[in-house]
């Protein structure tokens, strides 16, 4: 008997074991319960209870099926396929496939160009190409932004366009001895962020990196005109200095440039001391450079009184027996906050700096308002053409020397007695004319008028005699011409040579009777050089 209750035990047991096993594969757990009573004839009976359970990892699978069907591309509305392409679009911007997510922008905006998504599928394009980087890819992101901007000006994302125009010529940016066009290229696009956007949240920013531009450009400025001040050419040294100090207030190295520019024009000064300019003309200049060295130092005391070239202005000024100007408090404080927000590198990062590409701006000032506008430029070939405008308005003046004189000549007034012909280079002789003026009224305290001019004489031949007055002596009578072959004796010895000519020409001068000087006709004197060339 107790064998035959074993045996229905275990076999129940086994019977309950390949319920769960075969309840299990298929996700479902069942717990059995044997329980064994006695009954009338004595024998035991025993009874099976089974209870089906519900597995936890049949709800895990149905869980993740539903994840599945909940994921935004997939369960999207099939009524806005446009934002399937860009949810799209962006997961793969996300996974650095850029590629293929302009490919989906680009597919979104031909095919639906109504979308409420075509702005942002541009500006898309733009990241895509920003995130990518490179510098044909930069080229390509600043394009897209600025046709962003050309389409939709009144958006909020066009000022963050503009923004990031801006940031991509500011990380191409070199050194300040180097190319300046990216940095120039950044100052003008962070203006124009600042002037054309001026609401935008970014507006803070776009002015702090305009501050850092323009400290580049500054000191590029400065080192060229510090070039040309040690190479002693001192108007363009001039020219450069001003410019720095009048565009970059804001400077770290203003101070300096205002200095060099006093500097400038002081050694100016001692150039045209030097020079062999009229005295007259040295004066203007010498005043006008002065005027401008009184100028630098002043406002070097006046803007950047706790600079470290305030001492030497001062001592520039009480050298030249100047006035001494005072700083305000609020200009006091104002330096004092520029000093305070500069920063600078330390040893390791001067010594890392020359690895680097990019220009060093932890000197820029953080506090102030960067230049928008840029006033007008000082050039150094106007600055020469003043002066020499300067030098010759006083040369031309009554005292320079270079005076006209005009002779006015009376009708009837004839040249006094051997007076030299007269040329343009000379200047005229005008004292005949008392003597002329004389004699006239000699003449007429006398009763007898002075003998007027023939008429009708004028552009005539010289040689044609004057007619002879009513009652004036006779005219002289022309000189007689002697022909020196008529009186020379018959050579019958044909000339035998030069020698021979020689000298039957002497023993001719020496039978011909002296002629009178005053007689003598020009033509005699040709004719002896004919015959001594025969």
């Amino acid at each position: 008997m107790f064998r035959r209750v074993s045996i229905t035990v275990i076999a129940g047991f086994l019977s309950a074991s390949l319920c769960s096993v075969a309840q299990n594969s298929s996700g479902v757990q069942t717990q059995t319960t044997t329980t064994t009573s006695p009954n009338a004839t004595g024998t035991g009976q025993t009874t099976t209870t089974t209870t089906t359970i519900s597995s936890q990892s049949s709800n895990k699978k149905a869980k993740k099926k539903s994840r599945k069907t909940q994921n935004p591309i997939a369960n999207v509305d099939s009524k806005q396929p446009d934002k399937v392409l860009f949810d799209r679009a962006e997961d793969a911007m996300k996974h650095g496939k850029y590629d293929v997510a302009r490919l989906s922008l680009q597919t979104l905006i031909n095919t639906y160009p109504d979308s409420e998504y075509i702005a942002r599928a541009k500006l898309a394009i733009g990241d895509s190409w920003y995130q990518e980087g490179g510098a044909a890819a930069m080229a390509q992101a600043e394009s897209e932004y600025k046709d962003f901007i050309t389409f939709f000006p009144n958006m909020p994302e066009a000022a963050e366009a503009q923004m990031k125009i801006a940031n991509i010529h500011f990380s191409e940016m070199e050194k300040a001895d180097r190319d300046p066009t990216h940095a120039r290229r950044a100052e003008e696009e962070y203006r124009q962020m600042i002037l054309q956007f001026p609401d935008s949240p970014l507006v803070p920013q776009a002015k702090e990196r305009l501050l850092e531009v323009q400290e580049v450009l500054a000191r590029r400025e400065y080192l060229i005109g510090h070039f040309y001040y040690l190479r002693e050419d001192y108007p363009a040294a001039i020219a450069r200095m001003k410019s720095v100090t009048d565009t970059y207030p804001l400077y770290s190295g203003a101070d300096e440039a205002l200095y060099e520019l006093g500097q400038a024009y002081e050694k100016e000064i001692e150039v045209i001391r030097r020079s062999k300019v009229p005295e007259s003309a040295k004066g203007t200049l010498i005043k006008r450079y002065t005027e401008g060295a009184v100028e630098a130092y002043d406002r070097i005391l006046t803007r950047y009184p706790l600079e470290v070239s305030a001492k030497d202005a001062r001592k520039r000024l009480e050298a030249m027996k100047q006035p001494i100007p005072k700083a305000t408090p609020e200009a006091i404080a104002e330096d004092k906050a520029e000093i305070a927000s500069r920063g600078s590198l330390g040893h390791i990062g001067k010594v890392m700096e020359n690895f680097h590409r990019g220009p060093d701006i932890s000197e820029a000032t953080k506090v102030g308002e960067p230049t928008l506008v840029d006033p007008k430029q000082a050039s150094a070939p106007d600055m020469v053409r003043a002066a020499n405008a300067s030098v010759t308005s006083v040369l031309a003046g009554p005292s320079g020397g270079n005076s006209v004189t005009v002779e006015k000549v009376s009708p009837g007034a004839m040249p006094a007695a051997n007076a030299p012909v007269p040329h343009s280079d000379t200047t005229p002789d005008t004292s005949a004319a008392p003597a002329a003026d004389a004699t006239a009224a000699g003449d007429s305290a006398n009763g007898t008028a002075p003998a007027a001019a023939p008429a009708g004489t004028d552009m005539k031949n010289d040689l044609t005699p004057a007619p002879a007055a009513p009652n004036g002596p006779a005219p002289v009578p022309p000189p007689t011409q002697v022909n020196d072959l008529a009186n020379a004796p018959a050579n019958t010895n044909p000339p035998a040579g030069n020698g021979s000519t020689s000298a039957s020409s002497s023993s001719a001068q020496q039978q011909a009777p002296p002629a009178d000087s005053n007689t003598e006709s020009s033509s005699k004197k040709k004719k002896k050089k004919h015959l001594l060339l025969f």
